[in-house]
C-alpha cells in the first residue's frame, strides 16, 4: 500500500531529527541521532539512510509503504534538483543531497531549507494551520524564516527566498553579519545579537544588573537580558524594546509584499513569550499599513523542535498531491 507514511528529516549541525508521520499528520515516531561530522559531512546521507531503515524495520514497514521523504538542510538549497549550495555547519558545498539519499533508499526524496520547512510545519500542524498566507520567523543563534503564499513556500530563483535574517535593519552601519554586510536583522534579533547588545552596554558602563551577572558568570546570554528586564532593569528593557522595534518594522515592511494573516515567531528567543511578542506587535502596528495590520496576527510558534520534521513531511505531501 504505497504512501501510507512519510519520513521527515531535519538535519542540524549537532543532531539530525527524524519523524515517521502518517498522511493525516499523526506522528507515529520521533527520534534523533548526533550528526556525523566526519569527512566534511559526506557520511550524513548514509547515516540518515541507516537510521530510517532501522526504524522502518522496527515498525515492520517497507519502502513501498513510504510516500516520500523530506529533508531539511541549514543552507541555500536548489529545490528542483535537491542540491545544497552551501551549508557551512555541515561542511557542504554543492552537495547532491537528494541524489545521495536516493542512492541509499528507494524512497522519493525532496530537499528544502530547514527554516522553510519549519514554516511549513507550523502551517500544517502548528500556529499557522488555518492560514494560506503567512510569515514565519525563527529567532535562535541566527534569524531564519519562511514565507508561505497561497499555501506554497517561497523558495526563489536560487534558494534564497525567505532569508529574513538578512534583511537590512540599519543600512551602512551596525555589526557585520556572517553574510558580509552591515546591519542585518540577524545581528540584532538573534540570541547572539541580543547578547552582543548587552555586552556593548557593559562596555559603555551604563547602570545595569547585567554587570553583576557578567561578573559572576563571566558571560551573558539573551535569557539573562529577559530575566533582568522582568525584574525591572531598564537597560535590559531598552535592549528588548530596541530589538522588538527593529523586528516590528522589518515585519511591517515585509508584510506589504505578502499581506499575511499570521506572523509566527519561533526559536529559542521566542520562549520569552509575551515579554517579546507584545513590543513586536506594538512596533508592527505603528509601522504597518493599516489594512495589513487589521488582518494580521503575530503569534508564538507551537511545534518547537517538531516544526522541521513536520514541514518536511508536509512538503512531500504537497508535492505528491
Amino acid at each position: 500500500m504505497k504512501g501510507t507514511y512519510i519520513v521527515g528529516v531535519d538535519i542540524g549541525g549537532t543532531a539530525i531529527k527524524f519523524a515517521l508521520i502518517k498522511e493525516n499528520g499523526y506522528i507515529l515516531k520521533k527520534w534523533e541521532t548526533p550528526t556525523a561530522r566526519k569527512d566534511n559531512g559526506s557520511y550524513i546521507p548514509e547515516q540518515i539512510a541507516h537510521s530510517v531503515e532501522e526504524k522502518l524495520s522496527e515498525f515492520d514497514l517497507n519502502e513501498e509503504q513510504i510516500l516520500g521523504m523530506g529533508a531539511g538542510a541549514p543552507g541555500y538549497v536548489d529545490v528542483k534538483n535537491g542540491i545544497v549550495y552551501e551549508a557551512i555547519n555541515l561542511g557542504w558545498e554543492n552537495f547532491y543531497l537528494k541524489q545521495k539519499l536516493e542512492e541509499h533508499l528507494n524512497i522519493d526524496t525532496y530537499v528544502l531549507n530547514d527554516a522553510n520547512l519549519a514554516a511549513l510545519g507550523e502551517n500544517w500542524l502548528g500556529a499557522g494551520r488555518d492560514s494560506n498566507d503567512l510569515i514565519a520567523v525563527t529567532l535562535g543563534t541566527g534569524v531564519g524564516g519562511g514565507i508561505i503564499v497561497n499555501g506554497e513556500i517561497i523558495n526563489g530563483v536560487n534558494g534564497t527566498g525567505g532569508e529574513i535574517g538578512h534583511i537590512t535593519s540599519t543600512p551602512n552601519e551596525g555589526p557585520r553579519c556572517n553574510c558580509g554586510r552591515l546591519g542585518c536583522i540577524e545581528t540584532y534579533a538573534s540570541a547572539t545579537g541580543i547578547t552582543r547588545q548587552a555586552l556593548q552596554a557593559l562596555e559603555k558602563q551604563v547602570s545595569t544588573s547585567l554587570a553583576n551577572i557578567h561578573k559572576e558568570k563571566g558571560r551573558l546570554s539573551s535569557k539573562d537580558v529577559f530575566k533582568e528586564a522582568a525584574k525591572g532593569d531598564q537597560t535590559s528593557q531598552m535592549i528588548i524594546d530596541y530589538t522588538a522595534d527593529l523586528l516590528g518594522k522589518m515585519l511591517a515592511d515585509l508584510a506589504v509584499s505578502v499581506n499575511p494573516s499570521k506572523i509566527i515567531i519561533g526559536g529559542g528567543v521566542s520562549k520569552a513569550g509575551e515579554q517579546l511578542l507584545q513590543p513586536i506587535r506594538k512596533s508592527f502596528q505603528s509601522y504597518a499599513l493599516g489594512r495589513i495590520a487589521d488582518v494580521c496576527q503575530i503569534v508564538e510558534a507551537e511545534l518547537d523542535n517538531d516544526a522541521g520534521v513536520a514541514g518536511a513531511a508536509y512538503y512531500v505531501k504537497q508535492r505528491k498531491q
